[in-house]
């Protein structure tokens, strides 16, 4: 042959079904068909690739050859393919979505990014999930600009109309900093300490709270987009800033950080909202995701009091 035919679906799935089960008589069982029937589609299959796939004459039960072994990975790519598409096709017609699109604040503690994406895959398979991690304002943005359907978003939000908003918890913030700190070997520190030294600051990418600052004590700042750089040079030393505490109480524990002893900054809980815009309500899916969100932050306010956020 020079060039394979084109096999049929239900020829995969005998074929498929021949090897899982271990014999074309087994085979013949479980599809309810004829013995012959399933060696007649096997034959044809066969045909078709212009490849054996099984040796028959080495051993009784049905052995692969080297290209049946090759081809069997193919066959079951086909299948899942298909079932896939039957199943998303079905999830349409439910009306479920094909995609989502939701942005994270990078304040969200990753154990709960982790136990709502997890979850989530396994509830919704067939729904493809973009996600984006942005800071303050610019969650915000992506909804408003329809870039995220859903976000969860900090305490900023509100400076934005057409937003609905669903309370999902907050997170405690802290100000600390390297053990080799001045603030953090002086101790116990007089109000104002914080002003003499540097302060790391997330600033807003987006336009929606520019200018604005939250939780800034200090005159003298460094201003950086990523929460992860902020969190390298903590522990580098340079400077002090506020810290969400799931990221930093480990470092706290093994004296990496210290919690800093600051009476006129004592950082805050972080608040956040899942929102979406009022004119494009989520889908199911989408809904599902701002449950999960909403229920984790019930959970984790238990006996926690809500306030301010913190930078």
């Amino acid at each position: 042959m020079s060039e394979p035919g084109s096999p049929t679906l239900d020829q995969l799935k005998v074929f498929v079904t021949v090897v899982d089960v271990g014999s074309f008589a087994g085979a013949a069982r479980k599809l309810n068909r004829a013995t012959s029937v399933i060696s007649y589609s096997i034959g044809n299959l066969e045909a078709q690739l212009g490849l054996s796939l099984f040796d028959r004459e080495s051993t009784r039960r049905p052995q692969l050859t080297q290209a049946g072994k090759a081809m069997l990975a193919e066959a079951r790519t086909v299948i899942s393919g298909l079932d896939g598409m039957r199943s998303k096709a079905k999830g349409l017609l439910q009306g479920l979505e094909a995609e989502i699109h939701i942005v994270l604040d990078v304040m969200l503690p990753a154990d709960r990014v982790a136990d709502a994406l997890s979850a989530f895959r396994e509830e919704f398979p067939t729904v493809a999930l973009h996600l984006h991690m942005e800071t303050l304002g610019a969650v915000t943005e992506l909804v408003l600009n329809r870039r995220a359907v859903i976000g969860v978003s900090g305490p900023l939000d509100q400076t934005a109309s057409g937003i609905e908003k669903i309370a999902c918890g907050s997170v405690p913030m802290i100000p600390v900093a390297a053990p080799q700190h001045p603030l953090a070997t002086a101790g116990r520190n007089d109000p104002g300490a914080g002003r003499n030294h540097t302060q790391l600051v997330l600033t807003d990418r987006s336009r929606l709270t520019e200018g604005r600052d939250f939780a800034v004590v200090s005159s003298r700042t460094w201003r950086l987009a990523d929460l992860g750089a902020k969190y390298i040079l903590l522990k580098a030393g340079i400077g002090w800033g506020n810290m969400p505490v799931p990221m930093i109480e480990e470092d706290i524990a093994q004296g990496r950080l210290v919690h800093l002893d600051m009476p006129d900054a004592r950082g805050g809980e972080y608040g956040f909202d899942a929102i979406f815009r009022t004119d494009t309500p989520p889908g199911p899916a989408a809904r599902w995701l701002i449950d999960r969100f909403e229920t984790q932050g019930s959970l984790d306010e238990e006996g926690r009091p809500s306030g301010p956020g913190a930078n």
